[in-house]
């Protein structure tokens, strides 16, 4: 790891009595307040907000109708294949979202169709397919007969593939989460969440939640199956815990209500398999880590190791124990090995990495032609984490020629990142070199030639140094603690805000000036006695405070790795059924970070901070007078390194210190901001006045960039704007200018800025001091 990592501590909030009053009404149990800190800290700050958050049963899930025609279109695609006894096939995918989702649509469907005689599914094999729908995939089945596919996790892009099933006589109904083109396929009906508002509680969904609210809609319009659609929820849980998706709205609410359904299994296993997985992965099946560090990576190991994971929907859905304790062995050899295999590229990784210099590396890209594709995303997130930086890792293998001869030239991978740096962003803007890539800002999937590969290495590394000179890494922690304080109370107080997952990450925790007793280190051995080079580092933890020392590990480090004497330590607090104590547990935690204790006491934001001309006034309300001491005050919160690099120049020219004073980022949905903006250019418009730039853009808050393409898409509809100036003046106003259809293009592209300007902002709001500082005055 680098050693000019900076350890930051979010700052204790002073709570109001009336949210502390709010909480215990509905915790009545909780002994302390850092689960009130932790849920202030999360966004959660109004009394109507805390009940649907905490439970399950007071929030108001969303109909699957809210999808709009094209639900309808799909039911009544269905209901026609129904009547007509038609053959169908669900089209899933091979990681743990796509196979819960294929499991979902199995036994849904298999309510109204017969299961291998006219319902059927197929899965691409991870290490000889791509993702999504394939011409000899859909060749195989027009032989069956299939007259309709269905797919799930998948399908929204792939646009010559849906084209050729109609040929063959195919009709496709997509259910995905993924990216939508731009012009809508040619299929019976496709429902994807990211054809609605970002702000809609459905907008989040992962690609199991979608297959189950096709089924939820299903169900309702047809007579009422023999196996009601809440038995599917704790296979949507697994998915959606394992995919990562942002556990807000509906997401968070059938991830809470999938949980309660697998917690059971152990006890009244309706799924046989499900039950094993929980046995062998030592857990109870009630915490999101159960999925997380559990089964999730389970059912992804069988495809990155054997490349075909068919087999794991029948491991989900079967009622055989026999065959299903057979199938969940497998996974768990798979799983292991994945484990091995990981580490071992893991390793060759860092032994490249140490012959770059890092201080000029912005972006790590790294290739081989040993490694495997399929473990190379785990790995990437591994190294991304572990240093701080963005992370692309390529297979160069060419000797899949009779494979895959349509891409035997070209460099394969997975790209990860990490401290809100927009990955892909960085990769759309080198798409001249690419051959496909697909993903989200945090993670993607790439392919490019061979030949390419220093090219695309240089120019997304001077893409991120264009935009960040300086990466400082940076290790967050929640709240601190002591070793006393671990324990069932403190566990109980973190518990409130699960489910965790992206946007609401599990509560991280520092622990100051403690040492370490009891340190072992220990092999995994595989299933069928391979012993494995992958680790784990067990310990009891010590401080001060304690009377003995508390439980813990360290993945993936020897015990050699831990310092000696006193340490600071970031770590997150767990609940452990190891050893077959299903019934009782122990807590216990897992070590993130490590170092020697520092002679200076952590530093936090709690107080006004400083840094080489920098003052942290943020978290101060009202912000402080700065005294004889000349400053200059930036109260309106920045949205680009440029912006801030500007107002410390000016400082400094003016011989002041720049003090960063603005509030925290509230944020605003795109489209309001759209539709305000046409208000008062309505309004501008009837009653003959002018307006400033600068006006426009304190009433609506974005930058002078999405300004401009705002003014742009107004023109589009018809608007006629002039300017003298900074001055705007509208003289016109079309007919119905929002029914224009040529418009959108141009509005699409305002409401994308406008999102992109948000997520900058709440990055700006929050970046820490001396990441401003290192940036600001490289």
């Amino acid at each position: 790891m680098p050693t000019s990592t900076d350890w930051q501590v979010q700052p204790k909030a002073d709570l109001p009595n009336w949210f502390l009053e709010a909480l215990q009404q509905h915790a009545p149990d909780l002994e302390g307040d850092r689960g009130a800190q932790l849920l202030w800290q999360r966004g959660i700050q109004t009394s109507a907000q805390l009940p649907g958050f905490l439970d399950s049963k007071q929030y108001q899930p969303s109909s699957p109708l809210e999808f709009g025609p094209e639900m309808q279109l799909a039911l009544q695609r269905l209901q026609q294949a129904i009547d007509q006894g038609e053959k169908v096939a669900i089209w899933g995918d091979f990681d743990a979202d796509g196979i819960t989702a294929t499991a979902v649509l199995w036994e849904g469907l298999g309510q109204f169709f017969s299961q291998n005689q006219t319902l059927f599914y197929t899965i691409p094999n991870r290490l000889t397919d791509s993702h999504g729908l394939s011409r000899h995939g859909i060749e195989r089945l027009a032989n069956q007969s299939c007259s309709l596919i269905v797919t799930c996790d998948t399908g929204s892009t792939n646009l010559d593939e849906i084209n050729y099933a109609q040929e063959l006589g195919i009709d496709v109904i997509v259910t995905d989460h993924h990216t939508l083109p731009e012009q809508r396929p040619n299929v019976a009906a496709i429902i994807n969440p990211r054809s609605l508002d970002p702000a809609h509680p459905l907008f989040h969904l992962s690609g199991v939640a979608v297959a189950y609210k096709l089924m939820e809609a299903l169900y309702q319009v047809l007579p009422e199956p023999q196996q009601p659609v809440e038995k599917l929820l704790d296979l949507v849980a697994i998915g959606l815990i394992a995919d990562l998706v942002e556990l807000k709205g509906d997401c968070r609410y059938l991830a809470q209500q999938g949980l309660k359904s697998l917690q059971t299994q152990l006890s009244k296993p309706s799924r046989p398999g499900v039950a094993e997985l929980l046995r062998l992965c030592k857990k109870n099946g009630d915490r999101p880590t159960d999925i997380s560090f559990g089964i999730g990576p389970r059912i992804n190991a069988v495809s990155r190791i054997q490349g075909d994971a068919r087999f794991c929907v029948e491991l989900l859905t079967s009622q055989d124990h026999q065959h299903c304790q057979q199938l969940a062995r497998e996974t768990e050899w798979a799983n292991t090995r994945r484990k091995a295999l990981q580490k071992d590229i893991a390793n060759q990784a860092k032994a490249k990495l140490a012959q770059l210099d890092l201080s000029t590396t912005s972006v790590i890209v790294l290739w081989d032609p040993q490694w495997p594709v399929g473990v190379l995303g785990l790995v990437a997130g591994q190294i991304a984490q572990e240093y701080s930086r963005p992370v692309v890792l390529l297979s160069t293998d060419t000797l899949d020629t009779e494979v895959r001869p349509q891409t035997a030239e070209l460099a394969r991978g997975s790209a990860r990142s990490v401290n809100q740096i927009d990955l892909y962003q960085l990769v759309k803007d080198q798409e001249h070199l690419l051959h496909q890539f697909g993903g989200h800002p945090f993670a993607a999937g790439l392919s490019l030639p061979i030949e390419n590969l220093p090219l695309f290495a240089e120019a997304i590394n001077r893409q991120l140094r264009s935009q960040i000179p300086r990466l400082v890494p940076v290790i967050h922690a929640d709240v601190i603690v002591t070793v006393a304080e671990l324990g069932k109370a403190l566990f109980q107080e973190l518990k409130l805000l699960e489910p965790c997952g992206m946007g609401n990450p599990v509560p991280r925790l520092l622990i100051q000036n403690c040492w370490f007793e009891e340190v072992r280190h220990k092999n995994i051995h595989d299933p069928r006695g391979g012993k494995l080079r992958y680790i784990k580092t067990e310990f009891e933890l010590w401080d001060h405070t304690a009377n003995s020392g508390f439980p813990g590990i360290w993945w993936e480090h020897y015990k050699e790795d831990i310092p000696q004497g006193r340490c600071d330590v970031v770590l997150e607090l767990d609940f452990n059924t190891s050893q077959g104590r299903y019934e009782k547990g122990y807590y216990q935690v897992r070590l993130l970070a490590v170092r020697s204790s520092l002679p200076e006491p952590m530093e936090t934001t709690t107080n006004p901070s400083q840094s080489q001309g920098i003052l942290d006034w943020r978290q101060q309300d009202p912000p402080p007078t700065a005294g004889t001491e000349p400053v200059l005050c930036l109260q309106q919160c920045p949205g680009s390194w440029q912006e801030v690099r500007t107002w410390f120049q000016q400082a400094q020219q003016s011989g002041q210190k720049l003090a960063i004073a603005y509030p925290p980022v509230q944020p605003v949905e795109p489209i309001p901001i759209w539709e305000q903006l046409v208000g008062v250019a309505k309004y501008l418009q009837r009653t003959g006045k002018s307006a400033t730039r600068q006006q426009f853009l304190e009433k609506l808050n974005i930058s002078d960039a999405c300004l401009q393409l705002g003014f742009e898409a107004l023109a589009s509809l018809g608007f006629d704007l002039q300017f003298q100036g900074s001055v705007c003046t509208f003289t016109q106003q079309p007919e119905g200018a929002e029914a224009n259809p040529t418009a959108q293009p141009q509005i699409n592209q305002f409401i994308a800025a406008v999102q992109e300007d948000q997520f900058r902002r709440q990055y700006f709001a929050q970046v820490p001091l001396n990441v401003l500082q290192n940036v600001a005055a490289p």
